[in-house]
């Protein structure tokens, strides 16, 4: 997770009267290739949209467009006490949700640091620890037990192929775990099963990714929210897709399924254009893919999620420091130092409101152990703002494109959420100026067709709505899948 701290007013720009004519000559150069352009915005998203549709398609693309197997819009009147758990990196999750079917929730949560050691713990301890955590959740609720049935939700965050909601075969573990026996294999009777042992009365229901939850949530609250996003240390989306028009899905489709029913589709998009056609990377880009433990792979999400802002800042200092227009006759020796930064560094600089920038100048000596002058903290805030500018504009064109491929006409509300939506100085109001900057909107902002708004809770409640709709279905008598 990216921390960012707490927003403060705007800042005031500064002027770069102070700066010396080689940075500024500098600057015009870092200006010219972390612009992004009207449009290259719109040739982005034109490739963006041929490669959703790519994703749905028989043979696929950089995009897997992953069928959620989510096939009902929540209609806000779902209502019951459910579950849902979040298995994290670090932590686990345990909300108790109560929908009060009147497009309203409230939860009651608790959260559970995994062991350092679970990472590298069998199968069996893994499901243990997380049955032993709602077991000691579902005490605390209900100290003289629990009389009834709870459906759950369970938020699996990492990557899983799913031919049913209530199924999810690993296909391999991230975030620093290495569970033996588990990869190709389904998750969700490896928890039934720990569950069943503590004599616990839950059964789980539904299995799915955060983005796909927060799409939902949010649309319970908010029918207009059409997209779920997540703008985080990671980059997603997902969106509501007619069955129709998911070639990949025609084949094998129960009966029962109607051609317009609506699926969640989760996007998975941060490995959009990895085969480099359009987007505009620098030679800092190539050297955070070359360098990374998968080069070639999450291109767009390399150039705009939180885990890499802070590491292009870190490049861009590192390398006019080399060309000796930075810090001169300082050591350094932090700033060489990769991934020193994390995205908070480019956002306090950001949220400087001093004309000196005096905050500027005690967080690089915080921070790096570097004594920054009034012309190079001006030179570093203007990076600051070149890189999260850039950010928020790219990352825009992934919901323009989605707007495009569903053909809406009406007034559609883009659900957000994760630390830069929610922390990154000014990321909205320029993400919003790309949108009309790709679609020539010329009505007051008010009026814009995409509004984005901040995101209900996604592995909770998220979570919570989809298990109430898959019971929903199996009482019905409907698939749940192929």
């Amino acid at each position: 997770m990216v921390h960012l701290g707490p927003k403060k007013p705007q800042h005031r720009k500064g002027s770069m009267m102070d700066v010396p004519r080689d940075l500024i000559e500098e600057i015009k150069v870092l200006k010219s290739i972390f612009s992004v352009s009207p449009a290259k915005l719109r040739q982005i998203t034109d490739h963006f949209r041929s490669e959703l549709e790519k994703g749905l398609s028989v043979n696929g693309g950089n995009i897997p467009m992953i069928p959620t197997w989510v096939l009902d819009y929540p209609t806000g009147k779902e209502s019951g006490s459910y579950l849902a758990i979040d298995l994290g990196g670090t932590n686990l999750r345990v909300v108790l949700v109560n929908l009060l079917g009147n497009r309203d929730f409230d939860t009651t949560q608790s959260k559970y640091s995994l062991p350092r050691k679970i990472r590298t713990a069998t199968a069996d301890e893994l499901f243990d620890f997380i049955a032993t955590s709602i077991q000691e959740f579902l005490h605390e609720q209900y100290p003289d037990g629990c009389k009834e049935e709870i459906p759950l939700g369970f938020t699996f965050s990492y990557p899983a192929t799913q031919s049913a909601i209530n199924t999810g075969l690993l296909q391999r573990w991230t975030k620093g775990y290495d569970i033996k026996n588990v990869e190709n294999h389904d998750v969700v009777p490896m928890l039934q099963k720990a569950l069943k042992q503590k004599n616990l009365p839950i059964t789980v229901v539904a299995l799915i990714n955060d983005t796909t939850g927060t799409l939902v949530a949010s649309h319970y609250t908010d029918p207009k929210a059409e997209m779920g996003l997540i703008f985080g240390t990671g980059c997603n989306g997902a969106y509501y897709e007619l069955i129709k028009n998911v070639p990949k899905l025609q084949k094998d489709l129960p009966k029962d399924i109607s051609p317009d029913s609506p699926i969640a589709i989760n996007c998975e998009y941060g490995a959009f254009d990895n085969e480099h056609k359009v987007l505009p990377r620098t030679k800092y880009d190539i050297i955070i893919d070359e360098q990374s433990p998968r080069p070639g792979q999450q291109s767009f999400e390399k150039m705009i999620s939180g885990y890499y802002l802070g590491e292009l800042l870190r490049l861009v200092m590192l390398d006019l420091h080399q060309k000796g227009l930075l810090f001169e006759n300082q050591s350094c020796d932090k700033l060489k130092i990769p991934f020193h930064l994390d995205t908070s560094f480019p956002a306090k600089i950001e949220e400087d409101p001093f004309e000196n920038l005096s905050d500027v100048k005690d967080l690089i000596l915080d921070e790096l152990n570097i004594h920054a002058n009034i012309a190079e903290r001006k030179l570093i805030r203007t990076l600051a703002e070149l890189i999260g500018t850039r950010a928020s504009r790219l990352s825009i064109c992934a919901v323009a494109a989605i707007y495009q491929k569903r053909g809406f006409t009406k007034t559609v509300h883009a659900a957000a959420d994760g630390s830069v939506f929610n922390k990154y100085p000014d990321f909205q109001s320029r993400a919003t100026q790309a949108l009309a900057d790709i679609f020539d909107w010329k009505m007051p902002k008010d009026q814009y067709p995409i509004v984005l708004v901040p995101a209900e809770d996604g592995s909770g409640a998220g979570a919570a709505i989809i298990a109430a709709l898959t019971e929903n279905r199996i009482e019905a008598g409907l698939s749940i899948g192929l």
